[in-house]
């Protein structure tokens, strides 16, 4: 902004030093020409008056000694004595027609011709031709003072502009500088007084904000806190009814350990949920994505198996560690596999694909099933449903999760045999930039 606004008073600046400063150099060579012309003329009257031009004595005309080119010329055009063209130019010539003083310029030189009067006759005409360098002397001298002068303001304009674009962008930069605080979660926010009204009123309108959402937060957490609580207590329970059954009975009938394992992941997922809305603290190593998904591929496979459906696994040996949190990633998978196996049909595919080149990676999940129709979005959407069945509250529960690690969750094909894509970022390679 500072670099805009400072360009934007210095184009300003420059376009109205341009529009006064051209004319006034015009108007200064015209000026400094009129003034050259009329001394000229001045002195050609001064000289006038040592020159007699007598008829009847041709030969005997004395040229005034100068530095100025002087000619002495006939009513005829012709030069009779002195300096110049052989013959009248059109300014002598104008004398003569005129019989009154007449200045112009010709050539590199300015001239001046004052009319000859002898017995208050007319009897010649006096050119005075000088040097007209003497004009462009003047005009350049003060065309650089113009110059120095409008390099001077062009200066103080940009010095101005420095200034004013800092006054400007300092509040500016001040509540992008809190916007970045609130975004990391610091709610404890406060911007300092600038002076501009504008900028003190969305710091003021943001710091209000910070306190609402600070409170917000609170009450969602003391939620999370209380109805895992209160979820967690008949889990409890649940467990030791079951695992008291479990005694009971040998061998341990295998419903009973299904559902001691459906405890088990249920607990697992409350404290995942809990911990994101918590806000884990940052995976320093990363999570080994191929080891994650080689690790759940058995269990997924007894399933399956029951359903006399098979798992296949496309997984690299190495790749690129992820930065997402692995119970986070093990609850998206668990909901992505739980959906292809409840809503797809026939082999679950899971493939890893590695992005050296932007520093991601991908984690498809695919079924052989008949696909979703309409809108690719709308099975993120809570309550979705769609044929064969109803999808709920796992879908779009798993991309919020998604997108709590800073990645995304997508259909990228529809169907038939439908594909849903886990974007998640890499860990960056030690020492690239």
């Amino acid at each position: 902004m500072r670099r805009r606004v400072m360009a934007a008073i210095a184009v300003v600046a420059a376009v109205a030093v341009a529009l006064f400063a051209l004319p006034l150099a015009r108007t200064l060579h015209t000026g400094y020409r009129d003034q050259e012309l009329l001394r000229l003329q001045r002195d050609a009257v001064y000289d006038s008056r040592s020159v007699d031009v007598d008829p009847a004595e041709p030969g005997g005309i004395e040229v005034p000694t100068t530095g100025d080119r002087i000619g002495v010329y006939g009513l005829d055009g012709r030069r009779i004595a002195g300096d110049g063209p052989a013959r009248a130019d059109g300014i002598v010539r104008s004398v003569i027609t005129a019989e009154r003083a007449h200045a112009g310029e010709a050539g590199p030189e300015i001239v001046a011709a004052v009319p000859l009067v002898t017995r208050e006759r007319v009897t010649g005409v006096l050119r005075v031709a000088r040097d007209g360098s003497v004009v462009d002397h003047r005009t350049w001298t003060a065309w650089t003072l113009l110059a120095a002068l409008a390099l001077a303001l062009m200066a103080l304009a940009v010095g101005a502009a420095s200034v004013i674009a800092r006054r400007l962008a300092a509040p500016l930069e001040a509540l992008a500088h809190v916007a970045q605080r609130l975004g990391r979660g610091e709610f404890d926010v406060t911007t300092p007084n600038s002076g501009v009204p504008e900028a003190d009123a969305v710091g003021a309108a943001l710091a209000a904000s910070a306190r609402r959402i600070e409170e917000m937060v609170e009450r969602e957490r003391a939620f999370s806190t209380h109805a895992s609580h209160q979820l967690r207590t008949p889990l409890a329970a649940l467990r030791i009814d079951l695992e008291a059954l479990a005694m009971r009975t040998d061998p341990v009938p295998p419903e009973i350990e299904a559902a001691i394992g459906q405890v088990d992941r249920l607990e697992a997922t409350i404290t995942t949920l809990l911990s994101v809305a918590r806000d884990l603290p940052p995976e320093p190593d990363g999570t080994d994505l191929p080891e994650l998904l080689r690790t759940a591929a058995p269990r997924w496979r007894a399933t399956l198996a029951g359903r006399d459906r098979r798992l296949t696994l496309d997984v690299p040996s190495t790749a690129p560690r992820c930065s997402a949190h692995a119970p986070v990633l093990r609850e998206i998978l668990e909901i992505l596999v739980d959906n292809a196996i409840t809503h797809g049909a026939g082999t679950v595919h899971l493939g890893l694909r590695s992005h050296d080149e932007d520093g991601w990676l991908d984690v498809e999940v695919r079924d052989e099933g008949d696909g979703l129709t309409g809108d690719p979005e709308a099975v993120f959407a809570q309550g979705h449903t769609s044929a064969p069945g109803r999808h709920g509250i796992g879908l779009p529960l798993a991309r919020a999760l998604a997108l709590a690690e800073n990645g995304a969750l997508t259909l990228t094909d529809a169907g038939p045999a439908p594909c849903f894509t886990l974007r998640l970022p890499a860990v960056p390679r030690k020492g690239a930039e």
